[in-house]
């Protein structure tokens, strides 16, 4: 049964607050944290997790997109209708800003805090954490969005069994942030990048253009490429059954010949 619209953007709120306060949180909160910080992997696993577990929470209310670049690559590939998009994408934006404020209001009470050291926001040049220019971290985003919603394209269908998505989908994730927190500090969601971005201000203000564009651009490609690719497989597949039954009735007619 399909749940009513507004209960679906409504976990699609919760859905993203919980992956931007935990996701995010691991970084300001956990990564560096003296000699037992999580580092890299551990911020990895912590959006990957998030994920995953928000996908058994809410992936039957409302498919768990939480992710603007997700919305747009299943209306591309043909899963998700275009007029929902739009209420999706706010949803999803309200629930990063309130999980970045809930976030900030957290961080702010150790002493030494300073929003500007990063506070997870996305960037290139100065701003990306390995020095990544801003091809680089252009490329990066599109073809991480891209293989992401090709992947959850490929989870989620129909010949898959019911209740496995969410493990692929999380662990897919996990390794695109290995990947590339140190060109970007890994958006390929442009929802996760406005919260921290509003309380950086200044330069994340004016590179957010790019962690919008880029992920949303990749996952139209991903979906695009697995629905090609499936319409292609289906069409060869019909092909090979015609030719199956031609050569079943060409040696059927030989036998009656004979």
């Amino acid at each position: 049964m399909k749940m009513s619209l507004s209960r679906r953007v409504g976990a699609e709120f919760i859905g993203t607050f919980w992956l931007v306060f935990v996701g995010c949180g691991s970084a300001v909160l956990a990564a560096g944290f003296s000699r037992l910080g999580i580092g890299f992997t551990g911020v990895a696993l912590a959006f990957g997790l998030t994920l995953l577990t928000m996908a058994y929470a809410i992936g039957r209310i409302s498919g768990c997109h939480i992710n603007p670049a997700v919305s747009f690559g299943l209306w591309a590939g043909g899963r998700f209708p275009g007029r929902d998009v739009v209420p999706y994408v706010m949803a999803q934006v309200l629930g990063a800003i309130l999980a970045a404020t809930v976030l900030y209001v957290i961080a702010s009470g150790a002493p030494g805090f300073s929003v500007h050291a990063g506070f997870a926001a996305n960037g290139y040049g100065a701003h990306s954490p390995g020095g990544y220019n801003f091809g680089a971290a252009a490329v990066c985003e599109v073809a991480m969005t891209m293989l992401f919603v090709f992947v959850i394209m490929g989870a989620t269908d129909e010949w898959v069994p019911a209740g496995l998505a969410p493990i692929p989908i999380g662990l897919a994730l996990t390794l695109i942030i290995l990947a590339s927190i140190p060109v970007t500090n890994t958006s390929v969601n442009p929802a996760r990048s406005t919260g921290p971005a509003l309380f950086v201000g200044g330069w994340a203000i004016e590179q957010l253009w790019l962690f919008w564009l880029a992920p949303i651009v990749g996952g139209v490609l991903g979906g695009l490429l697995y629905r090609g690719l499936v319409s292609g497989a289906a069409a060869e597949a019909i092909q090979l059954a015609e030719a199956d039954r031609s050569l079943k009735r060409a040696a059927y007619e030989m036998r009656r010949a004979g």
